[in-house]
């Protein structure tokens, strides 16, 4: 099923990133569609275009995590015209002995029912010493982190 409410569409993504179903992923970016993840971290720049976003942004982050131990949650939306909030929870343990554990909110901006831009905030210091380590974060204990 095909939607073009905004809402409905980043939802959609959302489940499909949780549930692994990397077609409906990939459909739900426009060609041309960026993703901007602020900060000084490996993967912080401005991403660009359906391929980037999909193979080397969100797929990069595979090698980094142990199979099977990521569980995404949505927390909530909130919509307006054709962009919306996105509240998510992602964990999962890394390749380093660390477990990921963060809190994470995406601007999205839709368009003919295709995300069209995305900017990401999330605590980039966690991200940095779960999945980054040495790149001048402290390393993690493997401990949950408050949320």
């Amino acid at each position: 099923m095909t939607t073009t409410d905004p809402r409905a569409v980043v939802i959609r993504y959302v489940e499909a990133v949780r549930d692994g179903d990397a077609d409906v992923v990939y459909d739900s970016f426009a060609a041309d569609a960026t993703w901007h993840y602020p900060g000084d971290l490996p993967i912080s720049r401005t991403w660009r275009g359906r391929d980037a976003i999909v193979n080397d942004f969100l797929g990069g982050m595979g090698p980094i995590l142990v199979p099977g131990s990521m569980t995404i949650e949505l927390v909530g939306t909130i919509a307006e015209g054709d962009r919306v909030v996105a509240e998510w929870t992602s964990k999962a343990d890394t390749v380093f002995g660390t477990v990921y554990d963060n809190r994470c909110i995406g601007v999205y901006t839709v368009r003919d029912g295709k995300i069209t831009s995305v900017v990401e905030y999330s605590d980039t210091r966690h991200v940095a010493a779960a999945l980054f380590p040495g790149h001048g974060a402290p390393v993690l204990a493997r401990t949950v982190q408050a949320p």
